[in-house]
């Protein structure tokens, strides 16, 4: 083989360089290398005529554009981009946070993937986009075909509400869908797949250049334990962290993942597949009338009894309007088709609220109904995500979890949590918890670990911060780090104190500023701490420092991020939209990250 065709434009050195750090990429590595390179097409200059290496015209390329909160977006996108690359289709994979919106222009086909989460919200990293096409400087696109993969949660009211703005918008700026928007729940995997492969058909028969896409295989994870085979990890520890008198029950536990492979980063999550309260299973079993062994289909396809089916294989408690709508048509009940319609939008998210499944069984039953009928209204038991409060490298094949265990009482019965009382109360030590590793590439330590770091995590929130510092101190980095902690009571609600006052004695945490709601005083917040260390907060954001928020994202995210954008404009010296401008440059150069639910 010729030097030319072997190396291409690339110098000798150049090119064992490359080649030695390819043969050192995992499979993952290499596809996420791919796409960065491919990033690097907008900025390409133009060859010379005779040159044996064509750039193909960015018109000609699929744009596969994400906006991910905690990162399956950003999975899905890889996943696509990878598939389309497999099918010979030219493609270009891009963020949001760095795509500019000038380039719809010039782009012909669009496959955008983007989730929604909080109150209806775009991710953080799509925020810039997503103001850009909803504004007046937004261009005509007749000349694009677009799709939309939409992720969401159905237990939320504004389910794929992102997904579907993009949808709507993107027709009406002229662009026209070559296939039907996907909302995607929270078991997204199968709604996503059939996108994907409509998505790649429509390309196919609009004459993109490609090969074999019936073929095309998803991507194999590098790892054998994965969501669809989580890892029976053992239970090492369960403690209480809340003191005696405390109105909350929150736990530390430590989960072994010796020999399974599993790797994380701190900032990532624990996917954790939980099963349902048997006392619940039983009740609704009793409800509907049906028996325990009858037969029916699993979440897997495989065949089992209707009692192993509601213990681990479907979502009993959460109610949802998918579940309602359906109920509704079997039950025949007119008091539910009228709550249904859009005019009773409130009614609805008020009969919702603190409600589950079998309240809704009792009040409108449907003698005789069938196993079989029954199950297929209901959705996949899904995985409950939680951050991950220890660091690989402190704790080798250990995962720390600080749990929220959820007891209330709603409409006159008793409501429990499925993961969370899983965890608690009905794995023992030594038992066993399905886990699998969910990454979250948006919620990263600087890579540099000289750099300064604030963190500001209420409650559970502080998780992930418990990780970045274990981390920090394993790994001798040097830079600064400020903690905002905020719960209800100083004695009975101060998550890992110890653990905190230990680490502001020997250095490793250079500020700790606590907030307790319900001590003597009045009520006081994170984000009040926040106001009273602006002119310190700020100067730490001028010297670098990235910012960090974890946790409830209805409330406390957004009152922290006012706080955030008034003591920009207040020390800073600048009118609230510098302000806004100042933080969004935080954002898109990844110095201001949530992880918020």
């Amino acid at each position: 083989m010729s030097v030319n065709k072997s190396h291409g434009p690339l110098a000798s050195q150049q090119w064992e360089l490359l080649k030695g750090l390819a043969e050192q990429l995992s499979p993952e590595q290499r596809l996420w290398a791919s796409g960065y390179l491919a990033g690097f097409g907008d900025a390409a200059q133009k060859l010379d005529q005779s040159s044996s290496l064509r750039v193909p015209e960015l018109s000609s390329a699929v744009t596969v554009l994400f906006g991910s909160q905690t990162g399956n977006a950003e999975k899905l996108a890889n996943a696509l981009y990878a598939r389309l690359q497999q099918s010979g289709i030219a493609a270009r994979l891009e963020d949001m946070a760095s795509y500019k919106g000038a380039q719809l222009k010039r782009d012909s086909s669009l496959l955008v993937i983007v989730s929604t989460y909080g109150e209806g919200d775009p991710p953080d990293n799509a925020r810039p986009f997503y103001e850009f096409l909803h504004g007046k400087k937004a261009p005509g696109l007749e000349g694009l075909q677009f799709s939309v993969l939409a992720l969401g949660d159905t237990s939320y009211e504004y389910f794929c509400h992102t997904g579907r703005e993009f949808d709507s918008r993107l027709e009406e700026l002229g662009a026209t869908r070559i296939f039907p928007r996907a909302d995607c729940d929270v078991d997204y995997e199968e709604a996503a797949e059939s996108w994907m492969e409509g998505v790649l058909g429509a390309l196919a028969e609009g004459g993109s250049s490609r090969a074999g896409v019936a073929a095309a295989a998803a991507i194999e994870q590098s790892v054998a334990y994965s969501k669809k085979h989580p890892f029976p990890a053992s239970v090492l520890e369960n403690i209480r962290l809340t003191g005696r008198g405390s109105t909350k029950d929150v736990r530390h536990i430590e989960l072994s993942i010796e020999d399974s492979g599993l790797r994380y980063e701190p900032g990532d999550a624990l996917g954790v597949m939980p099963s349902n309260w048997p006392e619940r299973v039983a009740a609704l079993m009793e409800s509907t009338g049906l028996a325990p062994n009858a037969t029916v289909p699993g979440a897997d396809g495989v065949e089992t009894t209707l009692e192993g089916a509601l213990l681990h294989h479907y979502e009993i408690t959460t109610l949802t309007r998918p579940f309602l709508e359906k109920y509704a048509e079997l039950s025949g009940s007119h008091e539910l088709t009228e709550l249904l319609k859009e005019e009773n939008r409130s009614r609805l998210r008020d009969f919702l609220d603190g409600r589950e499944i079998i309240d809704v069984v009792r009040r409108y039953p449907v003698p005789g109904i069938s196993a079989d009928r029954f199950v297929a209204m209901l959705r996949k038991l899904p995985p409950r995500l939680y951050s991950i409060a220890s660091s690989p490298n402190a704790n080798p094949d250990e995962v720390h979890l600080t749990v929220g265990v959820v007891r209330y009482e709603s409409h006159g019965m008793e409501r429990q949590g499925v993961a969370s009382t899983f965890l608690a109360d009905r794995v023992a030590e030594d038992g066993r918890v399905p886990v699998y590793v969910d990454s979250n590439p948006n919620f990263r330590l600087p890579e540099d670990p000289d750099v300064p770091i604030v963190m500001v995590g209420p409650g559970t929130g502080v998780a992930p911060f418990r990780a970045f510092l274990a981390e920090r101190e394993a790994s001798g980095a040097k830079g600064r780090n400020w903690l905002f902690f905020g719960d209800r009571n100083f004695h009975t609600d101060f998550l890992y104190q110890r653990e905190w006052l230990a680490h502001r004695k020997n250095g490793l945490l250079s500020r700790i500023d606590v907030a307790f709601s319900r001590d003597e005083g009045g009520k006081a917040y994170v984000q009040h701490r926040m106001l009273e260390q602006g002119r310190a907060l700020y100067a730490w954001l001028e010297e670098g420092a990235h910012f960090y928020v974890c946790g409830d994202a209805q409330r406390m995210a957004a009152d922290v991020h006012e706080a955030l954008l008034s003591v920009v404009a207040k020390e800073g010296g600048c009118d609230r939209e510098r302000a806004e401008d100042y933080v969004r440059n935080l954002q898109a150069s990844k110095r201001y990250q949530r992880d918020v639910y």
